[in-house]
């Protein structure tokens, strides 16, 4: 298996509440195929979909009933430390949650953490050790 991922896909309670979520953030869906079930944003090398909750539970056949703390987190890094507090806010401002504010952390870096509409939790970071290429490209130890 090669080492990368190609698509995430988020169960999502309602699609159309999610996509207006991303949407108020300045994303743009890839494709308007499929308005009600699946919402794609091309990112930097993969992709992001948003999918209906219980069809994607149906998908991978297990039970739509997940709840709580799901041990994933999605990571959105930026080239400075002020970037993060500018993040979170226009995260709040599109309808998410602050979870945790921005502040410094153990490793040397800065950031806080905001969930969606759906409880998916967002960590905001800036990674002093490991800066963006110009592309926005996160490389762990830099960008090449």
């Amino acid at each position: 298996m090669e080492q990368r991922i190609s698509l995430i896909t988020l169960g999502v309670r309602d699609v159309k509440k999610a996509r207006a979520f991303y949407d108020a953030l300045g994303w743009k869906a890839a494709s308007e195929d499929f308005p009600d079930t699946l919402i794609p944003y091309n990112l930097s090398g993969f992709a992001l979909g948003l999918y209906g909750w219980d069809a994607l539970a149906e998908d991978a056949q297990v039970p739509a009933e997940g709840t709580g703390f799901r041990g994933v987190t999605l990571a959105y890094n930026v080239r400075t430390k002020e970037e993060v507090s500018t993040v979170l806010a226009e995260a709040a401002q599109a309808g998410g949650a602050i979870v945790k504010p921005a502040q410094d952390v153990f490793w040397g870096g800065h950031s806080g953490y905001f969930s969606d509409s759906d409880g998916h939790l967002w960590e905001v970071a800036y990674n002093p050790f490991s800066p963006l290429g110009t592309d926005g490209a996160f490389q762990w130890g830099g960008a090449e």
